[in-house]
């Protein structure tokens, strides 16, 4: 008769049996030098400058790196989970698995320790297969994404799927565009040349950035990375990338809605979500993954607006400090301008502009630009009306770069050397700085010469010569009457010609030669005030004008 198995109770060690990360004390004024020095000393991940102030020492080391030994350590404090001693593992590893980087654990309302993400083993917790929304992805899509992960498969790597379009799934909304952004823990140049092959399209290689680009006509473009690490020497300053791994390459990454990913290389599909993506998601939250992240990118600024503004989100109490923590520190001698004009770009190109642009002057973001940079009420309203007046170029087909008009609506209203300063700033020179340059001069001297009593041809002249964004500056700055003699202008007088053309003049009588361009420039304007409409009547000014040439 066989024995009856023996069932032995699963013993839970408690939150404080898993402790594995040693807490020291330092100053509640401590600097980031201080507290990273005995941080050292006592071997401890976390230093308590007080019982509600705790920061990491990972994150101190990063502020070390980046020069800033002197700012205040409190500055880098970040809202950790907390548990009781007594509290079961379970607990810990829940919130581990929403994200949290670490779980302190209290004794009397003291903490004692820390559990790092360890606890939760090498895979970082459970996956979720989303094979049933990539499903609901186009079919050139989801080969894309199979040929990716049977290359990887059968090179000994491991790919994921990251970026936007991992949120945009998990969000379940309507999806404008499909960018394949690819991790590969191994080769990820090896991949995309094999993918290349496998595909019949082409590749571009970038090996200093360990990333490359992946053509084809019928799938589009897939853009491959080796995962990597990053670190960060100036504030500002593009990083010095290394080999790594998935969870280290998730974890440098903008926000946690952001470093989400999914494995491609098993039909599982597994979503990785190792910093709470998902409950952020679900709370409509922007949240970012340390305190220095604005420090090391400036840029995410920029990129937090556009997001919040597109989805709705809110950033969370955290995130809105560590912003005005980097904000406090401008300028960023190491950030060029050309990033954060892209960043400027891509937020225009968006229905939401004028919300992110709006948010980010009234955090103070623009300070970016120049310090000296304040957001007024004005400029709140222009840029309201940025859609508008973005249409009416687009309707007249005046070929303006939006970019441009919400620049000088973004600086119309600063003194001249701060406008200016930021047109530097962002690197814009040669053309396009001579047009925004004559459009902020336009923009300090108002609209109302448009409404004084002239004749049409005096008014065209005077618009004429205007680029199309200063034209657009016009029609934003100005107000019912000015915009419709904007309209009579871009409709009526911006291309109107004389009717009669030159070989015409010179049949009748003028000479050969700039002369003829003058006659022609004389008709057109007499065209416009209603004075030789027709050809009888442009002829018999012809006429006139020789005769009195010849008399003279």
């Amino acid at each position: 008769m066989a024995r009856r198995a023996h069932v032995y109770p699963q013993v839970d060690p408690g939150a404080r049996g898993v402790v594995d990360v040693a807490l020291a004390g330092a100053r509640p004024t401590a600097r980031v030098g201080e507290a990273l020095r005995l941080a050292r000393k006592y071997q401890a991940g976390v230093m308590a400058l007080d019982r509600s102030t705790l920061v990491l020492r990972e994150d101190l080391s990063r502020a070390s790196a980046l020069g800033l030994d002197d700012l205040p350590a409190a500055a880098l404090a970040r809202p950790l989970p907390r548990v009781d001693g007594r509290a079961s593992e379970i607990s810990v590893r829940r919130r581990l698995a929403e994200g949290a980087p670490c779980v302190v654990v209290e004794e009397r309302s003291k903490p004692i320790g820390a559990v790092s993400r360890g606890v939760l083993g090498p895979g970082g917790g459970a996956t979720l297969s989303m094979a049933a929304r990539v499903g609901r992805l186009p079919e050139r899509v989801r080969s894309a994404l199979a040929a990716v992960g049977a290359v990887a498969g059968a090179l000994g790597a491991r790919a994921f799927l990251v970026g936007g379009l991992v949120r945009d799934l998990w969000l379940a909304a309507p999806i404008a565009r499909h960018d394949l952004d690819i991790v590969v823990e191994g080769d990820g140049l090896a991949v995309a040349r094999a993918l290349a092959l496998a595909l019949g399209g082409s590749v571009v290689e970038h090996a200093r950035f360990l990333t490359a680009s992946v053509e084809g006509r019928a799938w589009g473009r897939v853009d491959v990375a080796t995962a990597r690490s990053e670190r960060y020497e100036v504030p500002g300053a593009l990083p010095r990338v290394m080999p790594a791994t998935i969870g280290q390459d998730l974890r440098r990454r903008d926000f946690a809605v952001n470093a989400m990913a999914i494995e491609l290389v098993s039909d599982g599909l597994g979503l990785l979500d190792p910093h709470g993506g998902r409950g952020d998601i679900a709370r409509g939250r922007l949240r970012i993954l340390h305190p220095l992240s604005f420090v090391e990118d400036p840029t995410r600024i920029l990129r937090a607006a556009r997001y919040a503004a597109r989805f709705g989100w809110g950033q969370d109490a955290w995130t809105a400090r560590a912003q005005a923590l980097a904000l406090g520190l401008v300028p960023y001698g190491a950030l060029s301008g050309q990033r954060i004009l892209a960043e400027l770009e891509r937020i225009v190109a968006e229905p939401s502009a004028p919300a992110a642009l709006v948010r980010l002057g009234g955090t103070g973001a623009f300070r970016l630009l120049d310090a000296r940079y304040r957001f007024t009420r004005r400029t709140r309203g222009r840029i309201g009306e940025l859609p508008r007046a973005w249409a009416w170029a687009r309707a007249r087909g005046l070929g303006l770069a939006g970019v441009e008009l919400a620049l000088v609506a973004l600086l119309g209203e600063q003194p001249p050397e701060v406008a200016l300063t930021a047109l530097r700033r962002l690197a814009v020179t040669g053309d396009p700085l001579q047009r925004l340059a004559r459009a902020l001069e336009g923009s300090r001297a108002g609209t109302g010469w448009l409404l004084e009593a002239a004749p049409r041809s005096e008014q065209a002249r005077r618009l004429r010569d205007r680029s199309p964004v200063e034209l657009g500056w016009l029609w934003l700055a100005g107000d019912g009457a000015a915009r419709a003699r904007l309209d009579w202008f871009v409709a009526d007088a911006r291309d109107a010609r004389s009717v009669l053309d030159g070989e015409e003049l010179i049949a009748l009588g003028v000479p050969r030669g700039p002369q003829v361009a003058r006659v022609l420039g004389e008709l057109r304007d007499r065209r416009l005030d209603g004075l030789a409409a027709d050809r009888a009547t442009a002829a018999d000014y012809v006429r006139g004008w020789v005769s009195t040439r010849k008399e003279g």
